[in-house]
């Protein structure tokens, strides 16, 4: 595809003299090679712009650096990279409608249009499944859950039964949807401990446009629903807890732990490898901040960081303790230096 091609399908500026170069890929900066396309949205990155070997590079329009390559200028260099992926990536993979022979489907299975079914797939009795809906192969779904219209469930999903999905709901492989709570009760009798599991008589319920990727668990409601709003996305390796309650629009990253009937408001971010304590509210536009330990409500717009988690000013407070305590040493030092002298005089 020749760059000025390339450059119009993203609104950018270049130099005619380059128009007819071709670019085939994309790639980062350091990786690219003669025929790619990349680019600089992060200035922390612009030290590699000299040694870049791309033939492109999609930069801002203030941007003032030197480079070999040619500069195609944007308003936003990451959005444009993004919008070029379905130029130069690989072809979406297309399910064409049907239910392939070694899928197992239950009795009053309702099926909307359109609706593909993968090999050694499961469906039990009573599912509703919309318009427009891909299941991949070795998807299991259980009796009486309901799955809405143009939703795409990978490999492996689990989903248990009665759980409701909503439209667009895409899970990623080896999630699972509507595992028992983590709920046991421990009584101590004469022959010792005595160890009895709650029964987990709930639901999960996932709103429209919500994300989830791989090999992350939500477990069911003890009672009631463990929710999931619109436009939530989650990434790998997540762990949510029974009745937890997750509003709209929020983000949680990779490993991040969310204990049982928390709550999670409208346009959180919770940041990877961060645990929230059970019975809890992250409140709107808060930030929980990679490894925080949550043990206490989180304000509106706060950014928390560290174990147990504090407000970002306070956090960075603590990390010069160190500092100031070796400064006082030093300082002691001196003074008992010069005490010893004055007194050896």
């Amino acid at each position: 595809m020749k760059l000025c091609d390339v450059a119009k399908s993203v609104n950018g500026i270049f130099e005619e003299k380059d128009a007819d170069i071709e670019i085939c890929a994309m790639a980062s900066l350091l990786e690219a090679r003669t025929g790619d396309i990349s680019f600089l949205a992060n200035m922390k990155y612009a030290s590699q712009m000299k040694d870049t070997a791309a033939s492109a590079v999609l930069v801002s329009k203030d941007y003032a650096g030197e480079t070999k390559a040619t500069l195609i200028r944007v308003d936003d260099p990451n959005k444009a990279f993004a919008s070029l992926a379905p130029i130069f990536g690989p072809k979406p993979v297309v399910r064409e409608p049907g239910i392939h022979v070694t899928a197992v489907i239950g009795e009053n299975v309702t099926l909307g249009q359109n609706v593909y079914i993968g090999p050694h797939t499961v469906i039990e009795d009573g599912v509703v499944i919309g318009d427009n809906t891909v299941i991949d192969g070795l998807v299991f779904v259980a009796q009486d859950v309901k799955i809405g219209k143009d939703c795409h469930l990978y490999p492996q999903v689990n989903i248990r039964e009665s759980c409701v999905l909503g439209d667009r709901v895409i899970l990623h492989s080896g999630v699972k949807v509507g595992s028992d709570g983590y709920g046991y009760t421990v009584e101590i009798s004469a022959q010792g401990p005595v160890i009895t599991k709650v029964p987990q008589i709930g639901i999960v319920e996932i709103g429209n446009d919500v994300e989830i990727g791989s090999n992350t668990c939500i477990d069911r409601a003890r009672f009631g629903r463990t929710r999931v709003g619109d436009c939530v996305k989650i990434d790998n390796l997540v762990q949510i807890g029974h009745n937890v309650q997750i509003a709209p629009f929020v983000g949680i990253i990779a490993q991040a732990g969310i204990a049982g009937s928390a709550k999670i408001e409208t346009g959180a971010l919770i940041w990877s490898q961060a645990g929230i304590a059970g019975h809890l509210t992250v409140h709107e536009r808060a930030q929980v901040g990679p490894q925080a330990g949550v043990k206490e409500d989180v304000p509106e717009g706060e950014y928390v960081l560290g174990t147990p988690a504090q407000p970002k000013r306070s956090f960075a407070q603590t990390l010069l303790v160190p500092r100031q305590v070796d400064k006082l040493k030093a300082k002691i030092a001196d003074l008992e230096a010069r005490l010893k002298a004055i007194e050896g005089k």
